[in-house]
């Protein structure tokens, strides 16, 4: 006999994971992460959403004479908080998926 999965079941399955994924979104979304370069004389803020909320840079590390330094860190700083947001994403949205079960339907 062939044990192919209930097709109401599996839309009842993933109906569940696309609600799951969003309130996993939601929530990620009011979440704020920083990254700091430079010793922590410059750090960035962002949210999970991954929007750019807040930079702050510390007086002692402008230079005018070095510019460049001052825009490597914020770049690093930039960079750093992302990560953060990002790996954050991967950990609370990866297992999600993991509970959808489809059966014989992809091969």
């Amino acid at each position: 006999m062939n044990r192919q999965p209930d097709m109401r079941q599996l839309m009842a399955q993933a109906q569940k994971m696309q609600q799951q994924l969003a309130e996993a979104q939601e929530e990620l979304a009011s979440k704020t992460f920083e990254g700091t370069a430079g010793g922590g004389m410059v750090t960035a803020t962002v949210t999970g959403a991954q929007e750019l909320v807040a930079i702050s840079i510390s007086p002692d590390v402008i230079d005018p004479d070095d510019v460049e330094m001052l825009e490597d860190l914020v770049v690093a700083a930039v960079r750093q908080a992302f990560e953060a947001a990002s790996t954050a994403a991967s950990d609370q949205l990866g297992g999600l998926t993991g509970g959808l079960d489809l059966g014989g339907l992809l091969g």
